[in-house]
């Protein structure tokens, strides 16, 4: 039998970042090869691939990435199998790979066609074959499950524990002004559910709009007194009913979202709102 040195244990390690028994193991069945060794690993890791490929992902995370002049902005749901695998520095290090090469490549209409891409990082690697890696490491299934290119003026929010992503998008110049991800921040505490008054359903506005008239003349004021107060009665019922302009800002509540936006000399286009695992 082939003495399995230490050096050639690191070496297999150092090429696979494996663990070094795997290696070890490895180096074992080929006779002391490392480049058999290296084939073998690569060929086991199909197998696991193959072996947890049709796993239930229920954790992971929602990514968001955006260009440092705001001119674009990501967001990516990578799913794994367990909670701890979705903190672990390898799938975290996979997300953001993808996130990267998805915010500066050449853009992609699937996740397939993304993977397909090459790591940012990681020379002569594809992020699918990094995603190989890291289940070969792992032994859980995971898979991206949608991606999101938005340009801008675009920013992006994505909550700490990876549960939750929002992109904003916004027209006007100052494009790296910090209220757009205060307001993306918003939306992800708030969870508006349309972004502009028009953006809702016109046959429910225009009954409430009827309600409203029809109690304001009720009370015998003039037609241009009732004017106004349906007009102010309908910002009420707009922030009810979750159109995101209207709401009051989370982060200052004397104003709207759009006066916090315009005081920026900006205005809200539209967003995305995603919770991990939801449609």
């Amino acid at each position: 039998m082939a003495e399995i040195t230490a050096e050639a244990v690191r070496t297999v390690r150092d090429r696979t970042d494996l663990p070094m028994m795997d290696c070890k193991r490895a180096l074992t069945e080929v006779g002391g090869d490392i480049e058999k060794a290296i084939d073998l690993l690569k060929l086991k890791a199909k197998n696991v691939v193959d072996k947890t490929k049709d796993r239930a992902t229920s954790e992971g995370r929602v990514l968001t990435m955006t260009a440092a002049d705001g001119s674009a902005a990501v967001m990516i749901e990578l799913q794994c199998e367990s909670a701890p695998v979705a903190k672990s520095d390898d799938f975290s290090f996979l997300a953001d790979q993808i996130a990267k090469q998805f915010l500066n490549g050449p853009g992609a209409a699937s996740p397939d066609d993304l993977m397909s891409q090459s790591c940012p990082d990681r020379a002569g690697t594809t992020l699918a074959a990094l995603r190989e890696e890291a289940i070969n490491k792992i032994r859980e299934n995971m898979v991206l499950r949608r991606i999101l290119k938005v340009t801008g003026p675009v920013g992006g929010y994505s909550h700490h524990n990876g549960s939750l992503g929002v992109l904003l998008q916004v027209s006007g110049a100052n494009a790296t002004a910090e209220v757009i991800r205060d307001v993306s921040m918003h939306i992800a505490a708030l969870s508006p559910t349309v972004t502009l008054p028009n953006e809702l359903d016109p046959a429910l506005v225009a009954a409430e709009k009827e309600k409203l008239t029809a109690e304001a003349k009720a009370s015998g004021k003039p037609d241009n007194v009732i004017e106004k107060i349906v007009a102010g009665r309908l910002k009420t019922f707009y922030q009810t009913n979750g159109v995101l302009v209207e709401q009051m800002f989370a982060k200052d509540e004397t104003k709207s979202v759009a006066q916090a936006l315009a005081a920026a000399g900006l205005t809200a286009v539209g967003f995305t709102r995603w919770r991990l695992g939801q449609a």
